[in-house]
């Protein structure tokens, strides 16, 4: 990537747009182009540095991003009205290109919660994990008591309570992927290093039984679990009463956990993207990029998910499988979304999203571009269905919808103990127990949203720091954050709605 000049940029020597870094009016004339522009552009969009026949491949990242749906010339807008998709070969290459990171000797630590299983927490919180939408209500209403009973008070080493509830688990098969997939999320809720102790609570009828999830294993090698259903226990007001009871209890062992030296291996980085602009593959995701590959030589994960949000950039990805095998797991999925949509009258292309566009992206091979850009240089080291849990270091992949709440539940549930999370237009969200950085892709959104943005990643533009610097502020970042650092949704309260299970198949 290279300043081509101080109002565009070019990404790729062979790419026939520039990226506008400042709003434009029509007749004025960017040092790249040879004449004035014929209309309006606004920073972020795409503007055409040579003639582009119909049909013919607009170029972006030195990769395809469409194809021209009519003539366009030099110094025109290139958007959805003159570049649409059409059907590409792209070259896999399963693992042509894997060659490991060189490890980083250093040792670097954070100071976090080390769970009896061997992994470790950035946060101690207590959670309420209900098995069905019915006991949702019940859950939040013993958290509420909780809190106004002064219950935590007591326990400084108690982050707080945190009732995990969703709208499903019954009026669904009680096998087959659906079910399969709801089930590894909640026992990785149930389990996560994030949480000191889990209450789980059903109401009793319901498909999503709380003895097939605690039967006949251990949830928690702590032992700090509790379990109860609103059936059984007599009804609201007792439930809430036994649960608050159980709560003090829980409390109290999960208050003997306190922050000590950890190594920077523990941590396990969900990475996300929502709200991308035009930015988004040049700033944030790029620079988020080089944090992973940082973390990924200090012996950490990082987790790639939304695989409709990387169609038709996987080749970037086959390329850099460990095995062969990973590389077909990834490929296989990307066919079960196609069939997905072909069975339910959706389609891949169905993105970007009107934010999106209005931001600069145009059609789904140019926002996956960008998106990839999060997952860095390093090798592929393994593949991952919806919540299952991950048990490899390095860079991986989860499948998963690319809408963030349900992509980051999946990735929580897998074992995320710290979230990143990149957006040009602007995010409002948290991911209770897991801690979520936010990334600004440019300056002027981070000025409006300061309260809401943990790191401005705009000014690689605006003032010209590099990727590596950037990316080494972001890893600092996680160092702090999973050692306690508040992040900016943490203070704002965010992550009581965030909790979204994909949810497969018919409902009955």
């Amino acid at each position: 990537m290279t300043l081509s000049d101080p109002e565009t940029l070019r990404l790729h020597d062979t790419d026939n747009v520039v990226i506008a870094l400042r709003d434009f009016a029509a007749g004025e004339q960017p040092g790249d182009l040879d004449s004035p522009l014929r209309s309006e552009i606004r920073r972020g969009h795409k503007i055409a540095v040579a003639a582009i026949a119909p049909e013919q491949d607009v170029m972006r990242y030195g990769q395809i991003i469409g194809q021209a749906t009519r003539a366009i010339a030099p110094g025109d807008h290139v958007h959805v009205h003159n570049l649409g998709m059409s059907e590409q070969a792209l070259d896999h290459a399963f693992a042509s290109s894997n060659t490991p990171l060189p490890a980083i000797d250093r040792s670097r630590t954070f100071m976090g919660y080390h769970r009896e299983d061997g992994r470790v927490g950035t946060r101690n919180y207590l959670g309420i994990v209900t098995t069905v939408n019915c006991s949702g209500s019940v859950a939040r209403f013993i958290a509420e008591a909780a809190d106004r009973s002064g219950l935590l008070d007591p326990f400084e080493n108690v982050d707080g309570i945190v009732p995990i509830v969703h709208g499903s688990g019954c009026a669904m098969s009680a096998s087959g992927e659906g079910y399969d997939t709801l089930f590894r999320t909640l026992s990785g809720y149930a389990q996560h290093p994030n949480f000191g102790g889990v209450l789980l609570i059903g109401l009793g009828c319901e498909v999503m039984q709380i003895a097939d999830l605690v039967g006949g294993r251990t949830v928690r090698s702590d032992g700090n679990l509790r379990y109860m259903t609103i059936q059984q226990s007599g009804g609201t007001r007792r439930t809430i009463e036994a649960g608050l009871r159980q709560l003090g209890e829980m409390a109290a062992i999960a208050d003997r956990s306190v922050r000590e030296p950890a190594p920077v291996s523990e941590l396990t980085v969900g990475m996300q993207c929502g709200g991308s602009d035009g930015y988004s593959g040049i700033t944030a995701n790029p620079a988020l990029g080089y944090a992973s590959d940082l973390l990924v030589r200090h012996g950490g994960t990082t987790i790639l998910s939304e695989t409709p949000e990387i169609y038709g950039a996987e080749h970037l990805l086959t390329q850099r499988a460990a095995t062969p095998q990973i590389a077909q797991q990834l490929v296989d999925r990307i066919g079960w979304w196609e069939d997905l949509c072909a069975r339910t009258g959706g389609e891949m292309n169905n993105n970007p999203s009107p934010g999106n566009k209005r931001g600069g992206l145009t059609t789904i091979l140019e926002k996956s571009l960008g998106a990839v850009a999060k997952g860095g240089t390093a090798p592929l080291s393994a593949f991952y269905k919806f919540a299952e849990p991950v048990d490899r270091k390095g860079f991986v992949f989860m499948d998963s919808p690319g809408y963030d709440p349900c992509s980051v539940t999946g990735q929580i549930a897998s074992g995320s103990n710290l979230i990143v999370f990149t957006t040009g237009r602007g995010s409002v969200s948290g991911y209770k127990p897991t801690p979520c950085i936010k990334l600004a892709t440019n300056s002027e959104m981070y000025a409006r949203m300061a309260e809401d943005m943990d790191i401005n990643c705009g000014d690689i533009v605006s003032d010209g720091v590099s990727i590596e610097d950037k990316g080494t502020q972001i890893l600092e970042t996680f160092i702090k954050t999973a050692s306690g650092q508040r992040t900016k949704s943490e203070e704002l309260g965010f992550g009581g709605a965030e909790f979204v299970p994909w949810q497969i198949g018919a409902v009955m």
